[in-house]
């Protein structure tokens, strides 16, 4: 399984790592990148099973590249990892098709998401 991590702290991305760590094994893959651009490209170079992709990025925010990810794959499993936890972005991360919306508070709920 790969999975690409999308947060522009380093402390988050590893905390993710960490509340993925015991879901991974060793032949898993774990990409991480601070902005949404560089997520973009690297979804497509490297064709993660899941994105957990938080919303406010530096230059192209979370929803834009998810964007640009479902326009190229339709399918991508994209779930947003967010400090705002608000009725509009829920909505808008539904309407997308993303396959969960976890507020940072919670991070936990990711490990329920994600299905090798």
């Amino acid at each position: 399984m790969k999975i690409l991590i999308v947060d522009d702290f380093d402390d988050m991305r590893r905390l993710l790592r960490i509340v993925l760590g015991g879901k991974l094994s060793a032949a898993d893959e774990v990409i991480e990148c601070a902005d949404g651009a560089e997520a973009v490209e690297l979804f497509r170079s490297h064709r993660p099973d899941y994105v957990l992709m938080d919303v406010q990025l530096k230059g192209m925010d979370g929803f834009t590249a998810a964007e640009k990810m479902y326009q190229h794959d339709p399918e991508a499993r994209i779930i947003f990892v967010t400090s705002y936890d608000t009725p509009v972005f829920r909505a808008r991360a539904a309407a997308m098709g993303a396959k969960g919306f976890v507020p940072k508070d919670n991070l936990s709920e990711i490990v329920r998401l994600i299905q090798p």
